[in-house]
């Protein structure tokens, strides 16, 4: 038996780590945190104890608990217990979490941290264990229980003043208001009308090259109109600048430096596609190991950091790399180092780079899904590309002058293009080519000569507003602000974006009205909780405590009295948004938030509660639209939208509550009767769910009997001795025993006609297929189960269950 016991997160690392360990070593995956803060603590409870010290209540996730008997079964018997979970915060306190859970004795305890899943790194962590380090541990329960107090106060206030199933997040809240402040910018923008003019310029040699023109009476160019602009482009038409000044310069262009997670998310996002989501999910598998003909490989270093330093042992085998591939010409003989610029930075970290960097892209791509493939090889070129040479230009610019007007041509060309070869970084914006791009040429001149204007060209420009975020600009400016950590960027995109706060469209994100008035609400009653400073700040502080710098406890006491403070003042709820519409008895309309966004509503609620659309966002009408109401006969039939979406109704709701329920045509009825299964005192019907429209059968003796099924009656013979019968490789349901099979061809029956029912134990079975979902073999999205088995849906093996349950849809 195995005498030690090493703790990781994931199955796929401790697959890759048990290749590098011997088999006195037991590897067992842990799943990510064990513990946690209790998701229903009840009633203005918080799962912490603000009265003694803010000590956390944790317990053990239910989708755990195999995991932590396990470990504690394991821990039992090991001589020592090695919790190599990742190496930041988040790693140390899930360590200090499954120890603690597992009840592993601190005498047993070591930790082992390592950047990067290979056999070196490996062996040297566990030649230098050390102890869970409790600073790390305090400033992520720190993190934690500030975000559990902000989020379980300003959550339930919001819901109440504002609309109910909104949140808040110290980090969320502040990413929210950004979008929101940006588009207010936009949206208060006035652009103003600019022009150019280009002249093309030829020799006496009958060379031609193209010309700005940059001043005019020695002032910088300002063309307001297409007059202004029409009267210098005539000008221009009949002058012959003469050449003024010649100018060369040369400029060296260094790579950029190697990714750290925030930057990694920015260019996934702009050369890839990917969010920030997406691409933290294909790199940690590729962090955490990759089934390669060498066997199963982490293929980069851990993808959670904000430092962009290599290590000396990359360097050097980066640089061999390059000589070898590219040539010695694009090497550095010492490598380049890169001062990491991002607040907070922890510089005992790597980069995100390759684990080797003789494994290139292209080695690699039969052992990697596309995903894996695209961003391992933007993660290789990047990282090889900031140890290569700089790229050099040599630009070339020419002034002329006639007159009250000068011009300036300008033309750049590629030297050398070192780092280029491989990678040049991505833009978050429709930016300008770079000169070097251009591809100008300009003829060789000297200082006096004369040129002749052949033509120009006048063109109309406005000035624009700044753009709004992409999740790769937004995350840029959440770490340049200091706002949030490595960890927690795809995170915050991933809940303002599935919390309905923000939408993305063609890549930008764009603010819901909820989002408008949600920070206008938090900023005026709770200012400092969505202030960037404020929030940089904390994030400051939370890296004292990581540092033994700051105690926790009075971090927290300072946070929370000032939090309960501006929590008991009780602000008003947000004024509704005034309309100059008015209702059907002549009373004004207002704005509000419903669960299915805006609405006008009457101001006299509830004593009058007409609503309807806001105008511009009305459903699109339907059939019935117009008609006087057959139940009332003074109201007409409108368009409306409820919880499960448009209907239409009485437009005299309340007083009359008329709904049309015309929908899909009810199912066909079945050629033969099937007795109901469970009771035997009914038989089964076919009926439509309302909700979905899919088809379901249920007992004719409803509701006294509440039997459903989503599996349609075939008409086959079930034969208690050699099992249900269906078709040829798909899953049956016998309707009396309730029991499923997959069968071969040979079995099927064909569907009879039995008037008086089949006679027992015999019943009538079908395949498991939902009429209403569109393709074979599965249930309806309501999702029929059997009890004590699998969905009915999709393939199965065989296997005898009890009768299934209702469907959902009844």
């Amino acid at each position: 038996m195995p005498k030690n016991l090493v703790i990781v997160e994931s199955p796929a690392k401790a697959r890759t780590i048990e290749r590098y360990l011997g088999a006195d070593y037991r590897v067992l995956a842990s799943y990510g945190h064990v513990r946690d803060l209790p998701e229903n603590p009840g009633k203005g409870k918080f799962g912490v104890d603000v009265d003694h010290d803010f000590e956390p209540e944790y317990v053990i996730n239910e989708d755990r608990r195999k995991q932590v008997t396990e470990i504690t079964k394991a821990a039992k018997s090991a001589d020592t217990v090695f919790l190599a979970t990742d190496l930041d915060r988040e790693g140390e306190a899930i360590a200090w979490h499954v120890a603690e859970a597992a009840h592993v004795a601190g005498a047993k305890q070591q930790r082992v941290t390592f950047n990067e899943i290979t056999e070196s790194a490996i062996r040297d962590a566990f030649a230098n264990p050390r102890q869970i380090d409790m600073d790390l541990v305090d400033a992520q329960q720190t993190r934690r229980i500030v975000d559990r107090l902000v989020g379980y106060t300003l959550s339930p206030l919001l819901g109440k003043k504002v609309q109910r199933g909104l949140s808040a997040g110290r980090v969320q809240s502040v990413a929210v208001r950004l979008v929101v402040e940006r588009e207010r910018e936009i949206r208060a923008f006035t652009a103003r009308e600019y022009w150019t003019i280009q002249a093309i310029l030829a020799t006496r040699t009958g060379e031609t090259f193209a010309a700005e023109l940059v001043r005019i009476d020695g002032q910088a160019l300002d063309i307001p109109d297409e007059a202004t602009s029409d009267e210098h482009a005539a000008a221009l038409r009949d002058l012959h600048p003469v050449v003024t000044k010649l100018g060369t310069r040369t400029q060296k262009r260094s790579p950029a430096a190697p990714f750290t997670t925030s930057t990694l998310q920015q260019e996934a996002s702009r050369r890839l596609g990917f969010s920030p989501k997406r691409t933290m999910s294909v790199a940690q598998r590729l962090y955490e190991g990759i089934e390669t003909p060498e066997g199963q490989v982490g293929l980069i270093t851990y993808m959670r950091t904000d430092s962009t330093a290599i290590a000396g042992v990359a360097m050097g085998e980066a640089r061999d790399v390059i000589g070898q591939r590219y040539g010695e010409q694009y090497t550095m003989p010492k490598g380049r180092v890169y001062k990491t610029k991002s607040k907070g930075a922890q510089e005992a970290h790597e980069s995100i780079r390759p684990t080797s960097f003789r494994r290139d892209p292209d080695s690699m791509a039969a052992s990697l899904k596309s995903d894996e493939a695209r961003l391992y090889r933007l993660i290789w070129q990047r990282a090889l590309a900031s140890q290569m040479s700089p790229k050099e230009l040599e630009t070339t610019t020419i002034e002329l002058a006639d007159g009250r007007y000068e011009l300036r041509a300008s033309a750049t060309k590629v030297l050398f293009d070192g780092f280029a070869i491989v990678y040049t970084e991505g833009r978050d914006d429709a930016a300008a080519d770079d000169e070097d791009e251009a591809g100008a040429r300009l003829p060789v001149l000297t200082e006096g000569t004369v040129t002749d204007v052949t033509d120009v060209t006048p063109t109309q420009h406005f000035t624009e507003p700044p753009p709004r975020f992409t999740e790769a600009t937004l995350i840029k400016a959440l770490e340049e602000h200091g706002i949030g950590r490595p960890s927690t960027y795809a995170a915050t995109i991933s809940t303002i974006t599935d919390r309905g706060y923000v939408r993305v469209e063609d890549r930008r994100l764009h603010p819901e009205p909820v989002a408008e008035i949600v920070t206008d609400f938090l900023v005026e009653h709770f200012g400092a909780y969505v202030d960037v400073e404020f929030t940089a700040r904390m994030e400051e502080e939370l890296d004292e405590v990581a540092n033994g710098e700051r105690p926790w406890v009075p971090l927290l006491r300072a946070f929370y009295d000032q939090l309960k403070d501006d929590i008991d003042k009780d602000p008003d709820a947000p004024p509704p948004e005034e309309t100059d519409q008015v209702c059907s008895l002549g009373h004004p309309m207002v704005i509000k938030l419903g669960r299915n966004g805006r609405f006008l509503a009457c101001s006299l609620y509830p004593e009058h509660k007409e609503t309807r659309p806001v105008p511009g966002d009305e459903p699109p009408p339907q059939e019935g639209t117009g008609e006087v109401c057959p139940e009332c006969g003074q109201g007409t039939l409108v368009s409306k939208s409820g919880r499960f979406g448009p209907f239409v109704g009485c437009s005299r709701y309340p007083e009359c509550k008329y709904i049309k329920k015309d929908g899909p045509p009810p199912p066909d009825p079945l050629p033969f009767e099937v007795v109901c299964p469970k009771n035997k005192d009914g038989h089964l019907v076919p009926r439509r769910a309302r909700r979905t429209g899919n088809v379901f059968w249920g007992c004719s003796n409803y509701p006294r009997c509440d039997f459903t099924t989503n599996n349609e009656p075939l008409g086959g013979l079930h034969d208690t001795d050699d099992g249900p019968l269906a078709r040829k490789d798909e899953t049956a349901i016998c309707l009396v025993c309730g029991s499923t099979s997959e069968v071969a061809a040979a079995d099927v029956v064909p569907g009879e006609k039995y008037p008086g029912g089949p006679p027992n134990p015999e019943a009538l079975a079908r395949p498991a297929r939902a009429r209403g979902t569109g393709r074979g073999g599965g249930a309806s999205k309501t999702g029929g189960r059997a009890r004590g088995g699998a969905r009915t849906g999709g393939r199965s093996t065989t296997r005898r269950t009890s009768p299934v349950e209702p469907a959902a849809d009844a």
